[in-house]
C-alpha cells in the first residue's frame, strides 16, 4: 500500500498550468532585472550626456549625445517597456491561476511557509537559504503529484540552512536593502520575534517558528558565532552537525502551492539525500523519541517516492 494519496486529475492538470505561468513569470522577472534602473539625458555645461541609473541610485555616464547613444537609449527603453509589460501580464495571469488553485484544492502547504519563500525571492536572497526540515516534503509531493500522510508533515517550524560560503555577498545585499532578516520576516507576519533563549529562532503570535542554522565552522575565515547582518537585534546562526553535507547535496527546486492557492519556489535538497539525512538523524542518541519515529517515517516515504515517482523513467 502506498504511503500517499494520488492528487486528483483536476488538481494535477491545474498545477501543471499554474506552474507553467509561475515559471514564465520567474523568467520574465529575471530578464526585466537586467534592465533595472533607467537611462536619462543630462545637460552638463551645455552638452547632453546619456546617464545609466542603477536600482541602487548609482549613476554612470554612457557618453555624449550622438547617433550611437541615442540608439542605445532607444533600444534600452524599448526593451524595458516590453519586459515590464510582459511581467505585468504574467502577474495578472498568475493571480488568476492562484484563484483556480484554491478552487480545485491544488495545494496544502501552509500560507506562512509560502509567504516566507516568496519574500526571500522578492528580496533576491533566496539563493542563500535551503529548506532542510519537514517542510521540504511539500516540494517532493508537489513534484510527484501525491499527498503524503498527515503524520509525516506534522510540524510548526521551518528550518532554513544559511549558506555561509556566500555570507559576504548576503550581508552586502542586506545592506543595500537596508533591512535585517528579522525585519524581512516581519514583512510576512509582523508578530515574529526572536526568542530570548534561542536567538536563531523567530516565533510568531501563533507559535510558528523559523529556525536559521549554518554549517560547522571550518577555519578563521569562517567565524562563529555569526550573526546574519550587522544589526545587533538580528538572527544568530548556530552550527548544525552534518550541515556541510546538506550544502553539498544535489539541489531540488520546485514551485509549491499553499492552501489558499498562492505559489512560491522552494529550494531544498534531493529527496534521496533528504532520506539519508533523516535516517542519520534518527540514529543520534540524543534525538527525542517522538522525533525519531517521524524521522524514520519521513525517510521511508521520501525514499520511496523518489525511486517510484521522481527518478528518471519512473
Amino acid at each position: 500500500m502506498d504511503p500517499w494519496l494520488e492528487a486528483g486529475e483536476d488538481a494535477l492538470r491545474q498545477y501543471i498550468d499554474a506552474r507553467a505561468v509561475f515559471e514564465a513569470l520567474e523568467a520574465a522577472e529575471k530578464k526585466a532585472a537586467e534592465v533595472r534602473g533607467g537611462m536619462i539625458w543630462r545637460t552638463v555645461k551645455g552638452h547632453e550626456y546619456l546617464i545609466k541609473t542603477g536600482a541602487d541610485s548609482s549613476q554612470k555616464s554612457i557618453g555624449p549625445r550622438n547617433e550611437e547613444t541615442e540608439a542605445i537609449h532607444a533600444k534600452f527603453v524599448k526593451r524595458k517597456d516590453a519586459d515590464e509589460a510582459r511581467v505585468k501580464t504574467l502577474k495578472e495571469e498568475l493571480e488568476k491561476q492562484q484563484r483556480i488553485n484554491r478552487a480545485v484544492h491544488v495545494g496544502r502547504a501552509p500560507d506562512l511557509l509560502v509567504g516566507i519563500l516568496g519574500m526571500l525571492s522578492r528580496l533576491r536572497i533566496a539563493e542563500h537559504f535551503i529548506v532542510i526540515g519537514t517542510h521540504a516534503l511539500y516540494a517532493y509531493e508537489a513534484a510527484a503529484g501525491v499527498r503524503f500522510e498527515d503524520g509525516a508533515l506534522a510540524t510548526r517550524d521551518v528550518d532554513l540552512l544559511w549558506d555561509t560560503r556566500k555570507r559576504v555577498q548576503f550581508v552586502s545585499q542586506m545592506r543595500e536593502l537596508d533591512t535585517t532578516m528579522l525585519a524581512a520576516l516581519r514583512k510576512v507576519d509582523k508578530t515574529f520575534q526572536l526568542r530570548e533563549d534561542q536567538p536563531f529562532t523567530a516565533v510568531n503570535g501563533k507559535g510558528f517558528e523559523v529556525d536559521i542554522i549554518r554549517r560547522e565552522a571550518r577555519d578563521n575565515d569562517d567565524p562563529h558565532p555569526l550573526r546574519l547582518t550587522d544589526d545587533e537585534d538580528d538572527f544568530w546562526a548556530p552550527q548544525a552537525p552534518r550541515a556541510s553535507a546538506l550544502l553539498g547535496a544535489k539541489p531540488f527546486s520546485v514551485p509549491i502551492v499553499s492552501v489558499t492557492g498562492k505559489m512560491a519556489r522552494m529550494r531544498t535538497i534531493d529527496p534521496l539525500d533528504f532520506a539519508k539525512f533523516k535516517r542519520w538523524m534518527s540514529e543520534q542518541p540524543n534525538r527525542e523519541p517522538l522525533k525519531v519515529s517521524r524521522d524514520k517515517l519521513q525517510a521511508s516515504i521520501v525514499e520511496r517516492v523518489a525511486k517510484e515517482r521522481l527518478a528518471p523513467g519512473a
